[in-house]
């Protein structure tokens, strides 16, 4: 195998995968190692490679031909194209080694692990030679250094089996910066991959805004059991974190009396527009919408909209459209004017008001549409966002057309990807082999 005789896992994960053509396979999300019972270095079984499909797949160390520092090239051949499923025997090397808590072999120093670092053997295997620690110290000592690094070989480092890692506190230091790079889909996909115990440490790590972040991408049995694991106040505070139309659907899964009491739990301003929702049925337009797209008066500026659509963490299909309304611009806001495409902005003077560029032609959704309505809606003018508003032409919020298909696909797309594909035989023959 060509490449480098020494890779560590932190590196490698998210490194782009490619087939032996150059084509464009995924990118790794973790490796696959099996524990032994004795003192000797586990051995690689492959990587977890997430497919464009967003479908997480096991591929054998075999069909890997090359680590490079940029790029992993798999060979030709057959790889099991189901749902990756860790097995008894097996640790995630990313997601359950890295932060464990271990000692060093014969003595009392306890270490955190910070990486581990797989190298070949002769016999074309794969084996997690290495491991980097750092002493952890229960004194804080003014004017103490932390702890350096140092790279020891795995049978120097104990506490590091299956048991052990099941039963011991773990911290999330070392993920957390891996996730920093990954969009919040991506994380979701890999809490989803994780035991429940780790999962759990990793979201008491998270900040209050990512999490929520990464539970809107989780699927619903997920949401709920995550949020079942926080604490009252936190699971609030999450809530409020949430897009609120995010939010209303998990609620409107949970039992009347834990959905009161966290909407309880939550600031006023926060639950309002959650409870605004509630009253909607989730397969209407008004279940369906955000209460918070972009509202402007008509003497506002087309620099202003700009300005606005421009904000980096507005979803790309509110960021389409504008909604011109007379005051209050909260929803539900004053009289409903029409929109301003983002197209039209681009076109016109930046010191032109809004008004000038207004589509007051576009039909408006009823809160009470039913999902094929808006479904048909969203087709016949071709829009990524629509506004809903009442019998009084206030508007109430915006249905996206990412909610809309959301809404549309099976229950279990976020478990089973866009794809349900099994490969040939000789694909899950490999893996048996590999993991066997």
């Amino acid at each position: 195998m060509a490449g480098t005789n020494r890779v560590y896992a932190a590196q490698l994960a998210g490194l782009p995968v490619f087939g032996p053509d150059g084509e464009s396979i995924g990118k790794v999300r973790d490796v696959v190692a099996g524990l032994r019972l004795d003192q000797q270095p586990p051995r690689i079984l492959g990587m977890v490679v997430e497919l464009a499909t967003r479908r997480r797949v096991f591929v054998p160390m075999l069909r890997v031909t090359s680590i490079e520092p940029n790029a992993v090239t798999l060979a030709t051949g057959s790889v099991n194209m189901r749902h990756f499923h860790q097995r008894p025997n097996e640790v995630l090397v990313c997601g359950q080694l890295l932060d464990a808590h271990a000692t060093l072999t014969g003595a009392e120093t306890r270490v955190t692990v910070v990486d581990a670092a797989m190298e070949p053997t002769r016999t074309r295997d794969w084996v997690l030679a290495k491991l980097a620690v750092r002493e952890r110290s229960t004194r804080l000592a003014l004017g103490r250094r932390r702890a350096a690094m140092q790279v020891l070989p795995w049978n120097e480092v104990a506490g590091l089996g299956l048991t052990d890692l099941a039963g011991q506190p773990q911290g999330a230091g070392q993920l957390l910066m891996l996730f920093d790079t990954m969009r919040a889909v991506d994380v979701a996909a890999t809490l989803r991959d994780l035991p429940i115990k780790r999962r759990h440490e990793v979201a008491d790590a998270m900040d209050d805004e990512r999490l929520a972040d990464v539970i809107e991408e989780l699927p619903e049995d997920d949401q709920k059991e995550l949020l079942a694991y926080l604490a009252e106040e936190r699971a609030a505070d999450i809530l409020e974190a949430m897009n609120p139309d995010d939010a209303a659907d998990l609620l409107a899964e949970l039992a009347p009396a834990e959905q009161s009491r966290l909407l309880e739990l939550m600031e006023p301003e926060e639950s309002a527009p959650v409870k605004r929702l509630l009253a909607y049925s989730s397969d209407t337009a008004g279940g369906l919408m955000t209460p918070e797209p972009v509202v402007l008066t008509p003497d506002a500026t087309i620099a202003e909209a700009l300005a606005h659509i421009r904000n980096a963490e507005l979803p790309a299909a509110l960021a389409s459209m504008v909604f011109v309304c007379r005051p209050p611009t909260e929803t539900p806001t004053g009289r409903f004017v029409g929109v301003v495409h983002f197209q039209r902005l681009l076109r016109e003077p930046p010191a032109e008001l809004v008004a000038s560029a207004v589509d007051t032609d576009l039909t408006a959704l009823r809160p009470e549409a039913t999902l094929s309505e808006v479904t048909r809606y969203f087709a016949a003018y071709n829009l990524a966002c629509g506004p809903v508003v009442d019998a009084e032409d206030h508007l109430l919020g915006a249905v996206t057309v990412d909610d809309v298909l959301d809404h549309l696909l099976p229950d279990d797309w976020r478990e089973t990807g866009l794809h349900d594909v099994t490969d040939g035989a000789d694909g899950a023959d490999l893996e048996e082999a590999e993991r066997a």
